[in-house]
């Protein structure tokens, strides 16, 4: 995650994620899990699916309502894993942390709070057991930076030249520098859980085709260059996670009508300056939510 970000999630932790539960303000848009798997999963006799979630801010969901585990990994209940978990009735390990990248899979993380050291957040494969039954992993996107060059892309003169020629060589490189990250990751999954379900996102739709200046301030180029940088990344992901094994959920084509330049009822990701609970450039509860219906429809075969 890009550092000033990183300062700015912290900050607005500090303040937000501290004191408001989930109930605060409704949520429309929101899809209603179903009761029954978790009631079968109660059931006496019944072991629920053992699940752990891995990944970045994208499953983690910062400033989302309301937040367990280190405050530094901006960990919700309200994210992806936790909300799968209960459409599945299984018992979630949720590991995902702000700021992970690849190596953070095998790696511990050090974690800090308005620049305050925050401890140290363990391998997250550290979580994986032999008897895991399912595994979602979202990660790369620290890899390849795209949170910090959409940060350099800001322009608020409509003028103003746009950034894609500044950044294409250096995310070309750091694209094709995460294949082999992600293709060890899968192997390392198999090979601690050899019996669990790898299911592997991608990213969503952000920013719409042409973008919406100055509502997002990016040039219309600009959005193009930054949902492109997106869609090359889940092309890397859908095609290491076929080639290992894993199974590629896309989220980003059911995401359409859902970016950041949509009515705050209607987006599933906030923009540069978020209308709803929710860091900057991640997804909101809503999204979290649709992404948690649209794996577990993956999962389940609907």
């Amino acid at each position: 995650m890009n550092t000033r970000l990183h300062r700015a999630l912290s900050t607005a932790a500090g303040v937000v994620a501290l004191a408001l539960p989930a109930s605060v303000l409704p949520v429309p848009g929101l899809p209603t899990p179903p009761a029954a798997a978790a009631e079968r999963a109660a059931a006496p006799g019944v072991a629920a699916l053992t699940y752990v979630a891995l990944g970045d801010s994208m499953p983690s969901g910062p400033l989302i309502p309301s937040p367990t585990g280190p405050l530094a990994c901006g960990r919700s209940t309200h994210n992806y894993p936790h909300e799968l978990a209960a459409r599945l009735g299984a018992a979630l390990t949720d590991v995902t942390c702000s700021g992970a990248a690849g190596r953070h899979l095998t790696e511990p993380q050090e974690l800090s709070l308005l620049d305050i050291p925050a401890g140290t957040a363990p391998p997250q494969f550290d979580a994986l057991r032999t008897d895991t039954g399912l595994v979602t992993l979202t990660i790369g996107g620290n890899d390849v930076g795209l949170v910090g060059i959409a940060q350099d892309c800001v322009r608020l003169d409509p003028a103003a030249t746009p950034c894609a020629g500044e950044h294409e060589a250096r995310l070309a490189q750091r694209l094709a520098e995460f294949g082999p990250k992600l293709a060890a990751a899968l192997d390392g999954i198999r090979a601690r859980s050899p019996r669990a379900r790898v299911v592997v996102t991608g990213y969503g739709l952000y920013i719409k085709a042409g973008g919406c200046w100055p509502v997002q301030p990016v040039l219309p180029a600009d959005a193009d260059f930054l949902q492109g940088g997106v869609d090359r990344l889940n092309a890397v992901i859908a095609e290491r996670s076929a080639a290992h094994g894993a199974e590629y959920v896309d989220l980003r084509t059911p995401s359409a009508g859902h970016d950041a330049c949509q009515a705050p009822w209607d987006k599933w990701v906030e923009g540069y300056v978020p209308t709803d609970l929710a860091a900057p450039l991640h997804p909101n509860r809503r999204g979290e939510a649709n992404y948690a219906r649209i794996i577990a429809d993956h999962v389940t075969g609907v």
